[in-house]
């Protein structure tokens, strides 16, 4: 009997502990979430890294993105995409091809304007390691995926603790593929072409442009 009490202590313990943990980096997470709503616009130089040492893959790139409300204007990996909140403009200059699709018909990946908000649905949170990056304290909140079908084993998301902007994000993957992507520089409220997010045809006269309505 006595044994029976004591695992039923340390399992209220450990729960305790586990519930203790969660609520802080929810807590941490909602302040990331706030912080980024009061911006009203947002510009990210980021590095893009993937690693799969089954495969022997490894790819490395660079790219920026600006935000503002749901609007966004990416860079990464020699195409250029603009969404407008009604369509999304996808600009490949290598092919001289252009894809205009309705964002609801966009390919379901995470859109650049979930890139700092896409944890507040649909996972669950735990508080992992603080670690010292070149004098910034950056503490790791990790979430995996309530899904079990989802390709994703885990993210570990690094938030820099003073400023309370994401510093990093790290998807393991169950295929045991690694994505990081590091921020390397955070500009915020800056001034923006009002023309940013339109997409204007006719500077792409001799470009296949492909409607898909």
């Amino acid at each position: 009997m006595k044994k029976l009490v004591l695992v039923l202590v340390l399992g209220v313990i450990a729960f305790s502990a586990t519930a203790q943990n969660a609520d802080k980096a929810k807590k941490l997470l909602d302040e990331v979430s706030e912080k980024v709503n009061s911006y009203n616009n947002i510009h990210i130089d980021f590095k893009y890294e993937l690693n799969n040492k089954e495969s022997n893959t490894k790819q490395e790139s660079k790219g920026n993105v600006t935000l503002e409300g749901e609007k966004y204007l990416l860079n990464f990996l020699g195409f250029t995409k603009i969404y407008d909140t009604k369509k999304v403009y996808t600009i490949v200059p290598a092919n001289e091809e252009v894809t205009i699709t309705n964002a609801e018909d966009d390919d379901g990946s995470l859109s650049p304007s979930q890139m700092l908000t896409f944890y507040k649905n649909g996972y669950t949170y735990s508080w992992d390691i603080l670690q010292n990056i070149r004098g910034r304290k950056i503490q790791y909140i990790k979430l995996v995926p309530t899904d079990s079908e989802s390709d994703i084993k885990s993210v570990l998301l690094g938030i820099d603790i003073k400023t309370k902007h994401i510093y990093n994000l790290i998807e393991t993957g169950k295929n045991g593929t690694n994505t990081t992507l590091t921020v390397n520089s955070f500009k915020t409220n800056q001034p923006l072409s009002k023309s940013l997010f339109i997409f204007d045809e006719s500077k792409y006269e001799d470009y296949y442009i492909d409607k898909n309505d």
